[in-house]
């Protein structure tokens, strides 16, 4: 049985995340803010200073323009990550 008109949703583009953070110190910026359907939650373009792009999810608080690092020897501030 089939229904007509129903179902299929919205078409949606899947953005890959960067969940380790492994560029070691090498500052990014926060470039856009966007909502991502696929995790219901906010999802941020890095543009790193070697030129790379990538998501990450969106740190409270965090805005356009702000820098970001990863690393052992960063500053504990929103958006940085270090290790446990």
């Amino acid at each position: 049985i089939t229904a007509g008109h129903r179902g299929g949703g919205h078409k949606r583009l899947y953005r890959k995340i960067d969940f380790r953070r492994n560029k070691k110190d090498i500052s990014g910026r926060i470039v856009t803010i966007e909502y991502d359907p696929n995790r219901n939650a906010y999802i941020c373009l890095i543009h790193y200073g070697d030129g790379e792009k990538r998501y990450i999810l969106h740190p409270r608080g965090a805005i356009i323009g702000d820098t970001i690092v990863s690393g052992t020897e960063v500053p504990i501030s929103m958006g940085n990550a270090l290790p446990l």
